[in-house]
């Protein structure tokens, strides 16, 4: 095999894990979910969505008519949140 093709299949082969990858990324586990989920509707929110992002759970959320965006460590504590 040429060193062309060796290259050209480890980008293909990247590509093609990247997505496998982003997939395990989006979406906490269940039990992580609903400890969310539990924490920010006791603080008034209404969670719509939980997923990771750059090493940290981000719920969307909705409280007072305003959305929200509240990132949190893996300890739980929200670290910040943005309107918007």
């Amino acid at each position: 095999m040429s060193r062309t093709s060796l290259t050209l299949a480890a980008a293909l082969a990247t590509m093609l894990a990247l997505p496998a990858l982003a997939e395990t990324e989006a979406a906490p586990s269940a039990e992580v979910q609903a400890q969310i989920t539990s924490l920010l509707t006791a603080q008034g929110y209404e969670v719509r969505r939980v997923a990771v992002e750059d090493g940290l759970y981000e719920a969307y959320a909705v409280k007072d008519g305003h959305v929200y965006e509240i990132y949190l460590n893996e300890a739980l504590q929200i670290l910040r949140s943005n309107e918007g």
